[in-house]
Parts: structure tokens; C-alpha cells; sequence
């Protein structure tokens, strides 16, 4: 009793669908640093790398 069920429409079904299939690529392509159970190494490259961009 006093369950609210709220409608999703189609395209936001989709939407959220896509963002889904879109996330799974990128980490297929990508995968997240912590998966590997290695320290991420991430933010020493993207601050080495702030000195090159002009």
C-alpha cells in the first residue's frame, strides 16, 4: 500500500538503453583502472599532459 508507480515513456526507455550499450563499449574499449586492482595511473598522465595542450 502507498507504492507509486511512475511512467517511463519509449523513448526515454531507449534513451536510457542506448546509454547502457554505450557505457558497455566504451569500458570494452577502455576498461576502468580499479578493475585491474592497479593503482590508477590516470591523474599523473592527464597532468603531465596538460603542459602539452596549447
Amino acid at each position: 500500500m502507498g507504492q507509486i508507480i511512475q511512467f517511463v515513456s519509449k523513448s526515454e526507455r531507449e534513451r536510457l538503453r542506448l546509454i547502457q550499450e554505450a557505457r558497455a563499449i566504451y569500458d570494452s574499449i577502455f576498461p576502468p583502472a580499479d578493475a585491474a586492482g592497479e593503482p590508477s595511473r590516470g591523474a599523473n598522465t592527464r597532468q603531465s599532459d596538460r603542459g602539452n595542450l596549447a
